[in-house]
């Protein structure tokens, strides 16, 4: 059995090299992989079990679908470009309040999508415009753009990593977040005034000159209300839990594109968004569809076994010293298949151990987002050079300077892993 397990996972580690070797996607090659393990289990996968896998994270694929076809409307309206106006216009004269509201507007696109590409794409070129004209240096601004979208995706209510892992563990996503709250704020925060603390004053009138108008009729309640409508439908189901309908995230976020719409001063290109939505989200479904075949195939032929045992029959101290590595050099490798991957023989192993397993995973969650500008896949990371326009070395630069922040942020989780049960009070039903 352990033998027929390890042959299946060699087999599955050769096909992925391969592929990759031919220059094949993360998605392609995952599939490949996917394959490649059947056929060494005994034959072909059949069609059942493709459908089942590729139907996994169904739900969570509609939540970041409905999330960020939300901020494209929002963008596409002008209120993201009145928001960064508005805080630069008021806060230019004082550097850390302007850092302060530039963090927080990094972290609401990811946040609410669970995608750190979202977060680059949407605010990213704006954020770093006004970063630059700071007298941020450009490999600066791109690790702080970066670090920000990394801690966004880690942000709540969407934290992928968690979602997936808390679903092959069967534990509720419940829970959560304050536990990701705090440490992916403290985690940006750190990050941007590390990186950017030093500089010049805002050259306001550049500034001004280099960020799009918002729309004429633009207004504050405009941009704010959207957001007060699917927050009060969250809160409303958790305060009247036997009263409130069960509306779930993808119809709340489909109800706040709604009033998007109605408060847009300008007419919005519905399906024009809505089709470049789904397309530049096509790479990110495909690993999500691509992640369930291959754990499906994982969990059929006893490789998935194979791992969870490897890890659970590690001690503890040999565990909480390496996940630092460990968790972002996985989702480098496979990204968001890290997850069901790892995290959940580590949550059952954690929780066998008597360690609050929220708190724990919440602190795993946080870490693998850091593995987005690792190879070989690097999309988060190669995402933020591009829209940035730094031209300079991806590693001696760019990743060089990601590296304390990074360091910090991977500490922060792993004392949320080893000190869970005295951080439990963050914990909130």
């Amino acid at each position: 059995m352990y033998a027929h397990a390890w042959i299946v996972l060699g087999v599955m580690a050769a096909v992925f090299a391969a592929a990759r070797l031919f220059k094949l996607t993360t998605e392609l090659s995952m599939l490949a992989a996917a394959i490649g393990g059947a056929i060494a289990h005994g034959g072909l996968i059949s069609p059942r079990h493709i459908a089942d896998g590729a139907f996994t994270y169904f739900d969570v694929t509609l939540i970041f679908i409905t999330a960020t076809f939300f901020m494209n409307l929002l963008k596409h309206a002008g209120g993201v470009d009145y928001i960064i106006r508005g805080i630069i216009n008021r806060f230019h004269k004082h550097r850390a309040l302007s850092l302060l509201f530039l963090t927080l507007v990094m972290l609401v696109p990811g946040a609410l999508t669970g995608s750190g590409s979202v977060t680059v794409l949407v605010v990213g070129a704006l954020v770093g415009t006004v970063l630059t004209y700071m007298g941020i240096s450009k490999d600066r601004v791109a690790a702080i753009i970066f670090l920000c979208a990394a801690m966004s995706a880690a942000a709540p209510p969407i934290n992928l990593w968690a979602m997936m892992a808390a679903a092959g563990s069967n534990m509720p996503y419940v829970g959560f977040f304050l536990p990701l709250g705090v440490i992916s704020v403290l985690g940006a925060l750190f990050s941007m005034f590390f990186l950017g603390w030093k500089g010049t004053p805002v050259q306001l009138d550049k500034v001004m000159a280099e960020l799009p108008a918002p729309a004429k009729g633009m207004a504050g309640w405009k941009v704010l209300l959207p957001f007060v409508v699917f927050f009060g439908l969250v809160l409303a189901g958790r305060i009247w839990p036997w009263n409130m309908p069960t509306l779930g995230l993808p119809l709340m976020f489909m109800v706040a594109a709604a009033v998007t719409l109605l408060t847009s001063p300008k007419r919005l290109p519905i399906f024009k968004v809505a089709r470049e939505t789904v397309e530049g989200l096509l790479p990110l479904i495909g690993v999500m569809v691509v992640v369930g075949i291959l754990v499906q195939v994982m969990a059929l032929s006893g490789a998935r076994g194979l791992i969870s045992l490897g890890v659970v029959t590690l001690p503890l101290p040999i565990i909480f010293a390496s996940l630092w590595l460990i968790l972002p050099a996985s989702e480098g490798l496979v990204q968001y298949a890290a997850a069901p991957l790892l995290g959940v023989p580590l949550i059952l192993l954690f929780n066998m151990n008597g360690i609050n397993p929220i708190m724990a995973l919440a602190g795993m969650a946080v870490m693998f987002p850091i593995g987005d500008m690792l190879p070989p896949t690097t999309v988060v990371g190669r995402a933020t050079t591009m829209t940035i326009g730094f031209t300079g070395s991806y590693y001696n630069g760019f990743v060089k300077r990601c590296l304390i922040p990074a360091a910090f942020i991977l500490l922060l989780g792993t004392l949320y892993i080893v000190f869970g049960n005295e951080l439990s009070f963050l914990v909130a039903g």
